[in-house]
């Protein structure tokens, strides 16, 4: 809610409407009104200010922070284009309000994603140099060995740069749990095919200090205490810059 004047793609931005970027695009092209008059960029908005986008009206007084913790089940894919792909976050889980997902978890993996309409908190999270953990539990197509799991901790040549060090232990015959505190793309199935491993299953359990406790395809609304805990893991954050 808006309780002094904010720049208007800011307040795009932290309500999770787009980034700062698209917005201050879409009032260059004329498509956003306050109050009846064109919006100029850079301008400042209020409480009491009516804002529309192509003619639909986002009521200020009425956007609450919404955070979810959803358990996305294998199959479904992490984009918010829903006219792309058919078996989308967005239309699987039906929010009645425009939230976005923080980060990706790739479609033939499942597990914990976070969804929200807070911008802010999206940048926060999303900037890898933060260190913030997120755990897996990972299904291999052969047995683990010591030299595996030395190699894997250590950091593994991928995507032209060395995987940072991480914690990773065997769990069982073909398994192991891995604390990682990067995002690059694929990591995990990379790192594994680095060294002639093929993961046949990947599953998200943790993300800073939330753990997974809903099922697959369900999602529960983030306690105020865990909203509290992960702004203060995410105090000193960068914002991605837009």
């Amino acid at each position: 809610m808006i309780n002094k004047p904010t720049r208007l793609n800011k307040y795009f931005s932290e309500i999770g409407f787009c980034s700062r970027r698209a917005a201050d695009k879409l009032i260059q092209e004329g498509r956003v009104l306050i109050n009846g008059e064109l919006a100029l960029v850079g301008q400042k908005i209020n409480l009491e200010d009516i804002i529309k986008v192509d003619g639909e009206t986002l009521n200020t007084k009425k956007n609450k922070k919404v955070y979810l913790a959803f358990n996305k089940p294998i199959g479904i894919v992490c984009t918010t284009d829903t006219r792309v792909e058919k078996d989308n976050i967005i239309d699987f889980i039906n929010y009645p309000s425009r939230i976005y997902p923080i980060g990706r978890l790739d479609k033939p993996s499942e597990g914990l994603i976070f969804l929200t309409n807070d911008g802010d908190i999206v940048n926060k999270i999303l900037r890898a140099r933060n260190n913030h953990e997120k755990e897996y539990q990972v299904t291999v197509n052969k047995p683990v060995t010591d030299d595996f799991v030395s190699k894997m901790s250590s950091g593994i040549p991928i995507l032209d740069t060395i995987t940072r060090k991480c914690f990773i232990k065997q769990t069982h015959k073909k398994q192991f749990k891995i604390i990682l505190t990067q995002g690059l793309n694929r990591q995990i199935r990379r790192m594994c095919e680095y060294l002639d491993y093929r993961v046949t299953k990947l599953r998200r359990v943790r993300i800073m200090n939330i753990k997974l406790d809903v099922e697959v395809g369900k999602y529960r609304y983030l306690t105020s205490n865990e909203i509290k805990s992960i702004k203060e893991l995410i105090v000193n954050s960068n914002k991605t810059i837009d």
